[in-house]
């Protein structure tokens, strides 16, 4: 299968991505076709996130304890 054929297939809807196999399948071939600096990317994004949630959370819990 072509890169071609495999983001055709990605950006197509499709039944079969509503699935958890399915929807495993579709992030997989979305992975084939990221540069490995748009991972890196992706996972800095991620990061940040998680770092902001945190924050958040411990924001949270110093408010109800007061």
């Amino acid at each position: 299968m072509t890169k071609k054929e495999i983001r055709k297939l990605c950006a197509t809807p499709d039944w079969r991505w509503s699935t958890s196999e399915g929807a495993e399948l579709h992030t997989l071939l979305l992975g084939l076709l990221s540069t490995f600096r748009e991972k890196l990317e992706w996972l800095e994004e991620a990061e940040t996130l998680t770092l902001q949630l945190r924050a958040s959370r411990e924001k949270a819990a110093a408010k109800s304890k007061r």
